[in-house]
């Protein structure tokens, strides 16, 4: 099998939420304060658990995603007929509009595989913002001692029922990650593909500014704890920078 953008939706949209059923509570508070009265556009919308909640605020909600099979979870969900959705990748995209907000958090920017394409991400979403609008990026920082010679295995849950399993190999040239999820249960053995493509939060930087974009606020978490050299993650929040106004 050969992996594509719609790869990782195929294979987990039936099981994403049940693996990922839990988020910071200020997380939505945070997104909130940022759109005001606003509209918002989030990328990588997939099954809706942020959009969601969002839209039950009384937002504006666009999404995009690559993968019909996470916009049908989201579809079949009480309340997504609130939301404005979009069948496509978030690299390249024009949806002929403006947004106070954008946002693409837990890691998403990364399952965009190339420099390029996380690059010309942050051009579309410059494009697509308001005067006022900012730009939310959620990403995790890359920790290189979890891999021994380019490779990694976690166990991540053991029950009597379930065994599941992380194993990837990393190339350090291209930044990439190639990796599936194993889940054992009694006599069956599921996969779930993953590749990612992560950048530093500097690399994120300079990506910002070929498309116009710069810094504002960087914090380690959704309670809006100073970033620093201990963080494992970080909330970057970019705004436009005035000469391109």
């Amino acid at each position: 099998m050969t992996y594509s953008d719609e790869t990782y939706g195929k294979h987990a949209a039936p099981v994403y939420d049940d693996w990922h059923n839990t988020i910071e509570p200020q997380f939505i508070d945070r997104l909130t304060e940022l759109v005001g009265q606003g509209s918002a556009l989030e990328l990588g919308i997939g099954t809706g658990r942020i959009a969601l909640p969002l839209a039950e605020r009384g937002i504006k909600v666009d999404g995009i995603d690559i993968s019909q099979p996470m916009l049908d979870q989201l579809k079949a969900k009480p309340g997504a007929e609130n939301i404005n959705l979009h069948l496509g990748g978030f690299a390249d995209f024009d949806l002929q509009a403006k947004f106070d907000l954008a946002y693409v958090v837990f890691n998403t920017l990364f399952m965009l595989t190339s420099q390029a394409e996380q690059v010309r991400c942050f051009k579309s979403v410059a494009k697509h913002l308001t005067d006022r609008g900012s730009f939310v990026l959620e990403a995790f920082v890359p920790d290189l001692n979890r891999f021994q010679k380019n490779q990694a295995n976690w166990v991540t849950k053991v029950t009597e029922e379930v065994v599941h399993l992380d194993v990837c190999q990393h190339d350090p040239v291209a930044q990439t990650v190639t990796g599936q999820k194993v889940v054992l249960t009694d006599g069956n053995v599921r996969l779930y593909p993953i590749k990612i493509r992560y950048a530093w939060p500097a690399e994120l930087d300079l990506m910002a500014q070929l498309a116009g974009l710069r810094l504002r606020e960087r914090w380690s978490n959704w309670q809006k704890t100073p970033f620093g050299s201990e963080s494992g993650k970080h909330i970057s929040i970019y705004e436009r920078i005035p000469e391109t106004l």
